[in-house]
């Protein structure tokens, strides 16, 4: 695909997303009739509130012990403060977390604002504005159309939500009718996902810097879009995203040859992208087949390393039980438009000084391309793999056991996540588990298996 098709496509998502939009805002009048704005309505679409007015929240402790050499990644203490209101027009939600203890070898004490929004909710219109965290797709824990929310890879804990960082944003939700419905989602400041390079073993003449944010102006801002259709046979929806994408690699930022051995530094870096996505649900008897695909379209894909080439990122799972326990089987894939592979590079002449250090830089620069193709899955022009969770529910719904197996048939990298939960009493429960990942030198689950590898458990205390 040309660069100049791939302008046009750009050109004509965010054509038909402007058109979307402009017909779900003049719908608007016409949907709200026979029912003012600001009249009462016992209907609670789309409420993540059960009551009135709700408060709940947990106390925990959590350490995640890791492998080599008996190092703690985490200990910590956790209270979590809920707070929810849907009533009349009115709905709001907060959850404030405070937290104390380590993390890999810092001691952390904070207040961490997880969500807090304030919103306006009738049957047939929705907005929200504030910190929130968003979930696209149908699929299990990968969602190629979800671009919104970030997450924090290193923030280890048995709950993956744990794992979400909220973005301030502005959210609108306009029913056109029973089954129908448009979601708009602004995200005027970029906070990306948590990814941290300077944990990996990479070397002793290797260094990260810290990120620089994109600057905080409305060019900057990201936009999505989302229309959703619930049928009793099928759901599915067509979606948008145009903004910065919250998952990123990382540029070469310097090469410094003055200690005789290079010293080389790395800079995380952030790109924004276009992606057209889709999803779908259907189920057929105790059975439920789920789909989603997205075309990402990223801005200057050829020339930044830290930039993804445009892919097809999509998942295929069939979820289905077996007596008292659930089976989900997925299988993930990608592919890369317009491949084409590094050039290895080749010393030419070994006795000139010169050659040997141009050498040495297309090297250094070879092996950071290379590096972020496994980021971004693509180091060959499809890669393939299967992911399989089993959980069940035993004595007397007491007992919560599952174990969830993830590998990539490309890179050859595995995980393995076994885990149990069992409720002591209505309010406590404890949990634990093992967290094991493998892959081959110098992939990424070879760089972050010895970092995270390691046995866990937690106590919870739920009010």
């Amino acid at each position: 695909m040309q660069c100049s098709s791939l302008s046009s496509i750009q050109k004509i998502l965010q054509a038909m997303t402007k058109v979307v939009i402009i017909l779900a805002l003049i719908a608007l009048p016409f949907l709200t009739q026979g029912q003012g704005l600001f009249e009462t309505s016992n209907e609670t679409t789309d409420s993540p509130l059960s009551e009135t007015k709700l408060l709940h929240g947990y106390f925990k402790g959590q350490t995640w012990l890791r492998n080599s050499e008996n190092y703690i990644c985490n200990a910590f203490g956790e209270a979590s403060l809920q707070l929810g209101i849907n009533k009349n027009l009115v709905v709001a939600k907060s959850d404030i977390r405070f937290r104390k203890g380590y993390f890999f070898n810092t001691e952390t004490s904070l207040i961490e604002i997880k969500e807090a929004w304030a919103g306006i909710r009738t049957p047939h219109f929705n907005i929200s504005l504030g910190e929130q965290i968003i979930n696209w797709g149908r699929t299990d824990g990968f969602n190629p159309t979800n671009n919104i929310t970030p997450t924090d890879y290193f923030f280890l804990s048995p709950t993956p939500d744990d794992q979400k960082i909220s973005n301030f944003l502005l959210k609108s939700r306009i029913r056109l009718a029973s089954s129908i419905d448009v979601e708009i989602i602004a995200i005027p400041i970029f906070r990306p996902s948590v990814y941290r390079y300077e944990l990996f073993e990479m070397g002793d003449n290797i260094t990260f810097n810290q990120a620089v944010s994109p600057n905080k102006k409305l060019t900057n801002s990201s936009l999505a879009t989302k229309l959703n259709f619930e049928y009793p046979g099928i759901g599915f929806s067509i979606s948008w995203f145009s903004g910065f994408d919250p998952f990123y690699g990382f540029d070469l930022q310097k090469v410094d040859f003055s200690k005789g051995t290079p010293e080389i530094v790395y800079i995380p870096a952030y790109y924004k992208k276009n992606t057209l996505g889709t999803d779908f649900a259907i189920p057929i008897g105790n059975v439920i087949i789920r789909s989603e695909a997205a075309l990402n379209l990223c801005n200057n894909e050829t020339q930044e390393m830290y930039i993804p080439k445009n892919n097809m990122n999509y998942v295929a799972a069939i979820e289905f039980n077996v007596s008292e326990v659930t089976a989900i089987l997925q299988y993930i894939g990608n592919y890369t438009l317009n491949f084409q592979s590094l050039e290895i590079p080749e010393l030419t002449n070994p006795l000139d000084p010169l050659a040997q250090i141009d050498y040495i830089q297309k090297t250094i620069r070879y092996e950071s391309e290379l590096m972020n193709r496994k980021i971004f899955h693509q180091q060959e022009s499809t890669n393939n793999g299967l992911s399989l969770t089993l959980s069940g529910n035993f004595a007397y719904e007491t007992l919560n056991a599952e174990i969830s197996c993830f590998y990539d048939f490309t890179s050859e990298e595995m995980l393995i996540k076994p885990q149990a939960s069992y409720k002591l009493s209505d309010a406590l429960s404890i949990t634990a588990g093992y967290h094991f990942m493998k892959g081959k030198e110098k992939s990424l689950f070879g760089y972050a298996a010895p970092i995270m590898n390691g046995g866990y458990i937690e106590l919870k205390v739920n009010y």
